[in-house]
């Protein structure tokens, strides 16, 4: 080994000539990893250490569609050293007049509020002040967004219900606003007192209370965690605490970086073929090198070794660089990554993400340069005397095995790491399957130029018949251009089709079967009026409405809901439920019967039927729902098909209407209505019934499409990495081919052929090369973007013909220019030095 390491130093003073491709490769791999990986870590660390500001207390007890009552607030004041209340809802910002409406996100908050962190304003003032009741109304704060759409501004007035409030300031920022999720309408804060007369609060409507802690020192939130949900069971609270204080960004934030890391991990795959086409390269050029070592007495150990101790030294090098230049990107782009979040990021160099990159580095490189490495020791002493390269062929089976294990050990990481065992084993798979199909593409590309280049439909047609017999020729190009290139527009392709699909769910599907609003917490008292309203409008095209409540499934056959279910979303929150004698219209029962319209016997339900198979129930289980405090237990006695995608009024619960008798509640109505109409609806409605609120579908399309535009556009930058690798591969074939071209334009010069005629011949091979990549892309993105629409995303996968173009046309737009930029100089060179060289 000694010796080994004394003649790896010694060829290592000869610089990096033949490596730089592989350190770009290695390092650009390596960055994106540990770039994505710091990013998630510095935002989990942020939520860990202000868990609290974005929860707005140690711990919170939400409750749904209900206050506490006087024991439950006696309870909190037992165990916590403060108790604030905080009420959220949705409703309609309504100017005075005639004037317009918009949606808002109600936060109203007591004295107490926030117990940690700032509300920021414009104009600066303290939160009190701009609440507080002057003049006979009560102040409020609005989101800018809101204010800008009202075009009002401080000191002007509006209405919530039937309160009117005066508007005392912009709110900027509030220490609890990444904990809420996604909302339909901007925010605004008022104070609870100031809701008295509003007509928002009452039984029935939809409402959140949510009651914020600050505990004593020292306390065992996970003891008080169980002793708070038993003391309160009756009301079927819902906990938080500071431990995860934005539970659900992250969540998000937490499976995009993972998603992200396994892009960066394809990434790496492309470089892997530039790692390993760089060692081959750099070991051809040492052949006669190694042919005079085992001249001398040396043995294949050694041999390896001595190439080993090389590649490895110059690996570690490319590993530092990418860990050098992933640590700091998000600090340089930190002030543009934390105003992108609604939560505080902590920024800063990160050793776990870094290692973490380090690792998935170290078994790449060692994966991609053990084959052309263990070939190595197959070159012959007869080398020196025979012009030959490395030995083409099978290693020995050691190093077959060990490639395999090394394969399982980056697999294993991504899986391990990822959080995602499924998607990570999947992704695993899809980039071995477009790595063998881009191999096989490779391959069919040099075979079939070579076929077509003997073809008599070709004579005459010279610089074609070339271009085709150079990519059918000897060499590696076409694989690598096909392979590296293609690997990185097969990213792309699959980000892009999944996007497509994502946005077309939405725009295709929607449209022509949405409702123009969601009506919710229209009273009892006010439906009749609200349907005649509605109905005898001529541009109004139907209207369906149904009486609404809120519930909890606390227990399924008498045990623990969660027990049962797991974490199935079902059990996961409040879910919606509704009552009807008759079997309502457009529904379809999938086993079991609805009730007879008189029975008036026990409780029973009807339930989706999807949801229903997933976790396992039966015609005949019982289930108990936590309805307003009331705990209300039923027999299912009849499943249904429910589509929630078509944004239609559908309810995961149904009861016999003698099972809520006397609970109070509201009615959800769904208005179709023409676009000319909406406007003039929405206006009459919640001016005449001001405690109405309405919600526009569309404006919740356009929320979520430009949700799902950012979610892409993030995955998008990580495949643009992935294909930027995938370049510098290709620059890296394109250098190496630079020799062989210069001699190529030196003979034909010297038969005659112009410079121009050359230039289109090289600049036609390079199209060809990448075209060939673009089009097995598209097949290996596609059938990725089909898998992952289908099994991830459950959505219906539609193929995007303009994306796949496009992918096509940058696959040959970049090997043109990889492929020109490298034909200058052979052009330029002087056929007579090139050919006495040669000779």
């Amino acid at each position: 080994m000694s010796v080994a390491w004394r003649i790896a130093r010694r060829e290592l003073r000869g610089g990096l000539t033949g490596f730089r491709v592989f350190l770009a490769c290695l390092a650009l791999g390596v960055a994106a990893i540990a770039a994505v990986g710091s990013v998630r870590s510095a935002i989990q660390a942020g939520i860990a250490e202000q868990g609290a500001v974005l929860l707005g207390g140690d711990a919170s007890v939400q409750l749904t569609y209900r206050r506490a009552s006087a024991d439950d607030l006696d309870y909190l004041a037992s165990v916590a050293d403060e108790v604030g209340e905080v009420i959220d809802f949705r409703s309609m910002a309504r100017l005075p007049g005639d004037a317009d409406t918009a949606l808002t996100q109600v936060k109203a908050v007591d004295g107490v509020y926030p117990i940690y962190g700032q509300t920021v304003l414009d104009p600066v003032m303290p939160l009190d002040e701009a609440l507080e009741l002057r003049d006979g109304l009560p102040g409020a704060v609005m989101a800018p967004l809101l204010v800008e759409r009202l075009q009002i501004a401080p000191g002007d007035t509006f209405f919530l219900g039937s309160q009117e409030f005066r508007l005392s300031a912009r709110l900027m920022s509030f220490p609890d606003d990444g904990s809420g999720g996604f909302d339909f309408g901007p925010p605004t804060l008022v104070h609870i007192d100031g809701l008295a007369n509003s007509g928002l609060i009452t039984e029935g409507t939809l409402f959140n209370s949510e009651y914020r802690m600050r505990l004593p020192d020292g306390t065992d939130l996970s003891a008080l965690e169980a002793q708070t949900m038993q003391a309160m069971a009756g009301s079927a609270p819902r906990w938080s605490d500071a431990r995860n204080g934005a539970p659900g960004v992250s969540e998000f934030v937490d499976r995009l970086g993972s998603f992200l890391v396994l892009v960066g991990l394809a990434g790496l795959a492309v470089g892997g073929v530039g790692i390993s086409a760089a060692v081959r390269s750099y070991l051809d050029e040492k052949t006669e090198v190694i042919a005079t070592l085992k001249t001398l007495g040396a043995g294949r150990r050694t041999i390896f070794a001595v190439y080993a101790f090389q590649i490895g030294v110059l690996a570690v090098i490319g590993i530092v660089l990418g860990l050098i230049l992933g640590g700091l990107l998000p600090i340089v782009f930190g002030p543009i990554i934390s105003a992108a979040l609604p939560i505080p990021a902590d920024i800063t160099i990160r050793p776990g993400p870094l290692a973490e990159a380090a690792l998935y580095g170290v078994i790449a490189a060692a994966l991609f340069t053990l084959w052309p490495l263990a070939k190595s020791e197959n070159v012959r002493a007869a080398a020196l005397f025979r012009d030959g390269g490395t030995p083409e062929g099978w290693p020995r089976l050691v190093y077959v095995l060990s490639t395999g294990v090394l394969l399982a050990l980056l697999v294993g990481a991504a899986t391990w790491f990822s959080g995602m065992e499924r998607i990570a084993l999947w992704s695993a798979f899809g980039i071995l399957v477009a790595f063998l199909l881009l191999v096989g593409a490779g391959r069919a590309v040099k075979g079939l130029s070579r076929r077509l280049a003997r073809t008599r439909a070709l004579r005459g047609r010279p610089m074609l018949r070339m271009a085709l017999a150079s990519v059918g020729g000897p060499g590696n190009e076409a694989a690598s251009v096909v392979l590296s290139l293609g690997l990185g527009l097969s990213v792309l392709a699959a980000v892009g089709q999944v996007d497509t699909n994502l946005r077309g769910a939405i725009q295709r599907e929607l449209p022509d079967i949405a409702p123009s609003f969601f009506v919710v917490d229209i009273q009892p008292d006010q439906i009749d009026a609200v349907r005649d309203r509605v109905t005898n409008d001529p541009k109004v095209s139907r209207m369906d409405a149904a009486p609404m409540l809120r519930g909890i499934i606390t227990q399924i056959n008498g045990r623990d809901a969660k027990e049962v279910a797991g974490d199935h979303w079902i059990v996961e929150g409040d879910r919606g439920v509704t009552y009807s004698a008759a079997l309502p219209d457009r529904t379809k029962i999938t086993a079991g019967e609805w009730w007879a319209e008189d029975y008036a016997g026990d409780p029973l339900i009807s339930f989706v039927a999807e949801e229903a198979e997933e976790i396992g129930l039966e015609i005949g289980d019982t289930m108990t729902i936590n309805i307003l405090g009331r705990e209300i237990t039923g027999t299912l006695a009849s499943f249904r098909d429910v589509d929630f995608s078509s944004a239609a009024m559908n309810f995961t619960i149904a009861m016999n209407p003698a099972a809520l008798s006397g609970a109070p509640h509201s009615w959800l109505a769904t208005i179709y209505a023409e676009d000319d109409a909406e406007a003039a609806l929405m206006r009459d409605i919640t001016r005449t019934y001001p405690n109405i609120t309405m919600i526009s579908v569309s404006d919740a399309i356009g929320r979520a499409t430009e949700l799902l535009g950012t979610i892409a556009a993030a995955i998008t930058y990580g495949a643009l990495v992935t294909l930027a690798t995938g370049a510098v591969v290709l620059i890296g074939a394109a250098a190496a081919g630079e020799r062989a071209r210069t001699y190529e334009a030196a003979v034909l010069k010297t038969l005659g052929a112009p410079r121009g005629r050359i230039l289109a011949e090289f600049a036609l091979r390079s199209a060809i090369l990448g075209g060939a990549a673009g089009i097995v892309a598209v097949f290996a993105g596609g059938l990725a973007g089909w898998a992952i629409s289908t099994f991830v995303m459950d959505t219906t996968f539609v193929f995007e013909p303009v994306s796949a173009a496009d992918i096509v046309i940058g696959g040959v737009v970049v090997t043109l220019l990889a492929g020109l930029a490298f034909a200058w100089r052979p052009l330029s060179a002087r056929p007579a030095r090139v050919l006495r060289a040669r000779e």
